[in-house]
């Protein structure tokens, strides 16, 4: 049983069980419901309401998708069935138990303190510590600070940006970006979070030409590689969409810029350590990483971010694969709409202006929602093929 919860990253920083997400989260959960349609292995996804049942009928007309939905209160009918959301929290470990469904089939809370701890991004510092000592061609440095004394010397000696980032946070949030001085605001910022979360991570800020991730799942101290991710991110950081391409387009794209063995022995490389850890985590987890241009010529960030949890990156590696073509090429969208209505006019636009041709299950071209789009929809998951 499959459950979009975008909120967890919060979630699991508060790590309060009766935390309560920001509507802005809540509401991004509600209109991408069905997102886990597209990505699930199992049978049912969890979402409510006529809207996304009538837009589940349709899909299955289109697409090889079996997938069952059933309102959140039904999951305590399917007892014994997994619950895999987009990530555990104490949050949604208090809401799952309410229904009364088998504590057995849920995280304990020792359990998902261990993830908390998987989850904090001196892991990554950690981790590009370690990979830069295997290879030249990796640039990039990362700190973590636990004293704002130490913090503040740091970004006085230190020339050029930096970015700060809390331990804890959705990826590409919780970012602050130093330009010259640090603010007596930013200070705040920092000694609040030293104050909640034990420490601040600092890192220079790079030149980057692209960003990128390699997916991998475990399976308690068990690693297997799951795909490549080539992503773009706006100017603070946040996720903005993921290039439809198959795993050897990426590679030869890549390959432009450095010889593609060295993404192979940094795939090997994770292999290793992320077995070493995060012995006893199951489920997906994404590297994030940049290639950049520095004095040296281009370099790869091999360990921006430790993804503890499913992500976007994944989803667009399985939608490829399943529905469509090898050598097909597009991108994969999840958007925002402030203004009502406007959701709906954007739909209808791309529906007149690149009509979808699908064969045999695949996507040949066009343009076509993952998500239902109402005069209510503020966000939406949408492919546009070539």
């Amino acid at each position: 049983m499959y459950l979009f919860n975008p909120w967890h990253d919060l979630a699991l920083a508060n790590f309060a069980p009766n935390y309560t997400p920001p509507a802005s989260a809540m509401k991004m959960a509600e209109d991408l419901a069905l997102l886990p349609v597209w990505y699930g292995g199992g049978d049912v996804v969890i979402a409510e309401g006529e809207v996304n049942r009538s837009f589940l009928d349709d899909m299955k007309n289109m697409f090889p998708i079996t997938t069952e939905m059933i309102p959140f209160q039904e999951i305590v009918l399917r007892q014994g069935e997994q619950v895999i959301p987009w990530g555990w929290n104490p949050m949604l470990r208090k809401k799952i138990m309410s229904l009364g469904i088998d504590e057995h089939q849920i995280p304990t809370m020792e359990e998902l303190g261990l993830l908390k701890e998987y989850a904090n991004r001196k892991n990554a510092v950690r981790l590009l510590r370690e990979l830069k000592e295997e290879g030249s061609n990796f640039c990039g440095e990362s700190y973590y600070f636990t004293r704002l004394d130490e913090l503040l010397e740091f970004l006085q000696s230190t020339p050029g940006d930096k970015v700060l980032k809390m331990p804890l946070s959705g990826s590409g949030k919780g970012l602050i970006w130093i330009s010259g001085s640090i603010t007596d605001k930013q200070t705040d910022w920092c000694r609040r979070v030293i104050r909640e979360q034990g420490g601040v991570v600092a890192e220079p800020a790079l030149r980057k030409v692209q960003d990128f991730a390699m997916e991998f799942y475990l399976q308690k101290g068990k690693v297997q590689f799951a795909g490549y991710s080539l992503f773009r991110s706006v100017a603070s950081g946040a996720y903005a969409g993921n290039e439809l391409l198959s795993d050897r387009k990426i590679v030869e794209r890549l390959s432009g810029y450095f010889q593609t063995d060295l993404l192979q022995g940094l795939r090997e490389s994770l292999v290793q350590k992320l077995a070493r850890f995060f012995p006893f985590y199951t489920g997906y987890a994404g590297v994030d990483m940049m290639l950049c241009v520095t004095d040296e010529g281009y370099r790869i960030q091999p360990c921006v971010e430790i993804n503890m949890r499913m992500n976007m990156g994944v989803v667009a590696r399985i939608f490829h694969d399943r529905y469509m073509d090898p050598d097909a090429e597009g991108k994969f969208v999840v958007d925002y709409f402030k203004k009502p209505g406007c959701t709906e006019l954007f739909h209808e636009k791309m529906q007149r202006e690149l009509p979808l041709k699908v064969v045999q299950g695949k996507i040949l071209s066009g343009y076509q929602p993952l998500t239902p789009v109402t005069s209510d929809t503020r966000y939406m998951a949408y492919v546009q093929i070539c």
